[in-house]
């Protein structure tokens, strides 16, 4: 064993009392209460034992502040590797606001006009027979069809192939296809209409969708271990991904990587980085308040005077007792949802490492425990 040197000492100690003093930030600006925290923990409990599910991290945000995060269960079952609020979940649908915002930010810069053909930004896909915008593509207004359920062999279901461009890569599965509506009239959930928004990023931006995500949405809300999902590349701290097979048995979820839809569901995130993202959002700081507020507003298909509930990128509810904004995601092995309550300034992140859960019912549950007691700050 090497010897430590007077200077190497010093080191140390340093090193040391900075990771003591990062702990005990991380201590004092937990606020919930005792009652929460056991409340929370125990409908995370039950939630898992109902369902099976190997691993939930989970985060609250309260007054626009990060208040708690955990892991449970585990996030590798073959080698006992126990979930934490630092494990990678995928993300699936939650990377649409996250592309929202992008093009929000670009929007409010003069760079991006919402309200232009897509084509004006993404050149590589063709003219359709009605002018699509960006602002209806991020309202799943666009007419773009979502994936090809009724086939057998649609590779998106489980691709295995690895694209090095997202974009390109992910335009190719769609962009010669018919319109499944005028845009404007009916509102159809689409994944591929957000890589057309991911498509518009890079040419309004001029730096590809990734690169301009990682440094104008990641960096700007200290999301500092989220990435881009690559199933053949050594991820630190990623989970391994489940599903349950016919007979109820937890079972190793179908591969999938997800590189062709990175802006509408490939992004790797925790319940830590998640978190910082939600106060981000609940404070204004990766887009204005009037921003903000403009993506929270529900469009109205022309067609369907009936639906109301999706703004750009964003999901719009309420309950009985908060209104809400947010957003789920789902694929082979994982389930996820965060919820807002812009109101009350408070957020709820569940990533569960195992597909074809509600994650948007244990999110609800959460909200309602946080809602409902009264928080107390720590001494």
């Amino acid at each position: 064993m090497p010897r430590l040197t007077p200077l190497r000492v010093v080191r140390v100690l340093l090193t040391l009392t900075l990771l003591a003093a990062g702990v005990l930030a991380l201590a004092q600006e937990a606020k919930l209460s005792e009652e929460q925290r056991t409340a929370i923990e125990a409908a995370i409990s039950k939630f898992m034992t109902a369902n099976k599910a190997p691993g939930i991290s989970a985060a609250v945000v309260e007054n626009g502040q990060y208040a708690w995060s955990a892991g449970f269960g585990m996030a590798d079952l073959e080698n006992s590797v126990p979930a934490t609020s630092a494990t990678l979940y995928r993300l699936a649908s939650i990377s649409k606001p996250i592309t929202a915002i992008a093009a929000m930010q670009l929007w409010k810069q003069g760079k991006l006009d919402i309200d232009a053909p897509v084509q004006t930004y993404c050149s590589a896909f063709p003219q359709k027979p009605f002018l699509i915008t960006t602002r209806e593509l991020m309202g799943h207004l666009g007419g773009i069809r979502h994936y090809k359920s009724d086939s057998q062999d649609d590779p998106e279901t489980g691709n295995t192939r690895h694209f090095d461009d997202p974009i390109q890569g992910g335009l190719q599965f769609f962009a010669n296809d018919a319109l499944v509506a005028k845009p404007g009239t009916e509102f159809h959930y689409s994944t591929q209409g957000f890589t057309l928004v991911g498509c518009a990023v890079e040419g309004a931006s001029h730096e590809k969708y990734v690169d301009y995500v990682r440094e104008h949405v990641f960096a700007t809300a200290g999301m500092t271990h989220t990435r881009a999902d690559d199933r053949f590349a050594i991820i630190p701290n990623r989970t391994r991904f489940y599903s349950k097979n016919k007979n109820g048995d937890v079972v190793n979820a179908e591969f999938l990587d997800p590189s062709y839809k990175i802006p509408g569901g490939g992004w790797l995130s925790s319940a830590d980085d998640m978190a910082q993202f939600a106060v981000a959002m609940l404070n204004d700081h990766l887009v204005k308040h009037e921003t903000r507020e403009l993506m929270w507003t529900p469009q109205q298909p022309k067609a369907d005077a009936g639906h109301e509930g999706y703004g750009m990128g964003w999901g719009v509810s309420k309950t009985e007792k908060f209104s809400w904004v947010g957003h789920g995601g789902g694929q082979q092995g994982t389930s996820t949802f965060i919820m807002l309550a812009p109101q009350q300034r408070a957020g709820i992140v569940v990533l569960i490492n195992m597909d074809s859960l509600d994650a948007a019912a244990l999110a609800s549950e959460l909200m309602n425990i946080v809602l409902s007691a009264p928080a107390t700050s720590a001494p």
